[in-house]
């Protein structure tokens, strides 16, 4: 089972689990836990390969991922600890994941609350795949990471959370990496699936303004999801909107959360 962290209040009643993206961990939510355990009790994950989660990397080798598999890890971690159904707050590509696991168990997903979200592959970020999969066993996978990152998070204002993921990719093992990268195999089919069907779960975008890269498909997204689907856009943020703006990310979910 992959690794987690609980952070109980034991007056309240509804869960929030935590989703990273690849090549992060669970320390990514550093500036969430305080406050949203105030109001929730806040279940935080290390996806397999990262943070904690690294030392069942022998068992993990012999499994093929794929988005489902992904999902089902955390299915795995909420069926241990007797959680019937949870909100689970996601960033980047951890907001892939937690789609999935909407697809496939909806009763489990109260609301969905998608950072940085990626619904579909711009040119750009196509190409970025398709550089990745051209050197991945040829050049170390940190120095493509902090490429990747420079790319999606260009902006001096957006360092930290740049030098925050480089660090926690260090993490990584070279075979781990390029197991996760082969996941953008899939990506596109399934991102196109997911921007075609409209679930009935409440779902809230919290975007950065100068996240380029994946902001404009989330507003046509958003757009024709209206039944189910609302966008927040932060002025002056990039990409992880969580730790670049955390006072707002907090104070806007925290209140969505609220009134699901």
């Amino acid at each position: 089972m992959i690794s987690y962290t609980l952070y109980k209040n034991e007056n309240a009643n509804q869960w929030v689990t935590f989703v990273h993206g690849a090549g992060g961990s669970s320390s990514i939510w550093f500036k969430q836990i305080r406050e949203f355990q105030k109001h929730f009790n806040v279940l935080l994950l290390d996806l397999r390969g990262h943070g904690n989660s690294n030392s069942s990397i022998k068992k993990a080798i012999k499994q093929h991922y794929t988005f489902k598999s992904i999902a089902n890890d955390v299915l795995e971690v909420l069926d241990f600890l007797q959680i019937k159904s949870s909100h689970f707050v996601g960033i980047s590509l951890g907001t892939i994941v937690i789609r999935q696991l909407a697809e496939t168990h909806p009763n489990r997903v109260k609301s969905m609350i998608m950072g940085g979200a990626i619904l579909k592959m711009n040119f750009r970020s196509q190409i970025l795949m398709r550089l990745g999969n051209i050197f991945k066993y040829v050049l170390p996978y940190l120095v493509l990471y902090k490429f990747f990152a420079f790319v999606i998070m260009p902006n001096k204002n957006h360092k930290q959370s740049r030098l925050l993921f480089i660090n926690e990719a260090k993490k990584l093992y070279q075979k781990e990496f390029i197991r996760w990268f082969k996941l953008t195999a899939e990506i596109n089919p399934i991102l196109k699936w997911f921007r075609q069907q409209e679930l009935s779960i409440p779902t809230f975008y919290v975007m950065g303004e100068e996240d380029y890269m994946f902001l404009p498909s989330v507003r046509k997204v958003v757009a024709r999801h209206y039944k189910s689907s609302k966008l927040f856009v932060i002025e002056k943020c990039g990409h992880v909107v969580n730790v670049e703006q955390a006072s707002v990310f907090n104070k806007e979910v925290i209140l969505f959360i609220q009134s699901n």
